[in-house]
């Protein structure tokens, strides 16, 4: 596998991803519960990540926009699934931070009760982008979300952030750690991507692959209803 992703990429799906994301993009909903979900719409693509993982910063960099999902310097601030829909053609999904040492294990429980019902029984959910922050060694609940996503079926992308925190050596470490990690589980995308929402390093790889899989879908789509 590549550390760079791009490599494998065209200059046209490039293009493809900056214009998607150069597309309006809105909150327009927030759930706390499961039968709050809005109706299934467009494609969606979730991004999931412990607590201060870098989640809204990210969201941000790929949408170009300072505020659009709000980072917080409180751990596990973030207790409901927010929805941003981008262009009407791709709905990301913000979804709340795992991992919290101070949240109390029912709360914990509750978390991945959620999560697994949602991510199980979403039909329009394309791909889970599971943030890893590169500074950090892997955790249990990092591996435990991973099993999640395997029992649910739900194919993720992980996505290492942070990494202009890093000096090469360290980099290349971290990225074989992760994919070593990701060989085991059968529901990891096998292409991981290193990202820095400060220097925008592999943001135009990731807006290529959503890009991508957004125009799969339209085809089939189409394919179906011709």
């Amino acid at each position: 596998m590549s550390p760079d992703e791009s490599a494998v990429l065209t200059p046209e799906q490039i293009e493809a991803g900056r214009l998607l994301f150069a597309s309006e993009c809105t909150f327009f909903f927030g759930s706390q519960t499961l039968d709050q979900l809005p109706p299934p719409g467009v494609a969606e693509i979730a991004f999931a990540g412990r607590s201060n993982v870098g989640k809204s910063s990210l969201i941000n960099a790929m949408t170009g926009r300072n505020r659009l999902a709000r980072a917080s310097s409180e751990p596990g601030r973030t207790k409901q699934l927010n929805f941003f829909n981008l262009g009407d053609r791709l709905t990301l999904v913000d979804m709340p931070g795992y991992g919290f040492a101070k949240a109390a294990k029912a709360v914990k429980e509750d978390w991945q009760n959620m999560m697994f019902t949602y991510l199980r029984g979403r039909t329009v959910l394309q791909r889970v982008l599971l943030l890893l922050d590169a500074r950090i060694e892997l955790k249990p609940s990092d591996r435990d979300v991973m099993e999640l996503l395997d029992k649910a079926a739900v194919v993720f992308q992980v996505v290492l952030t942070k990494c202009d925190a890093l000096k090469p050596g360290r980099l290349d470490a971290k990225r074989r750690e992760v994919e070593a990690e990701m060989a085991r589980h059968p529901a990891a995308y096998p292409h991981l991507v290193l990202t820095s929402s400060e220097t925008g390093m592999g943001i135009d790889t990731l807006r290529a692959e959503m890009a991508r899989l957004v125009e799969m879908g339209e085809a089939r789509q189409a394919h179906a209803e011709s």
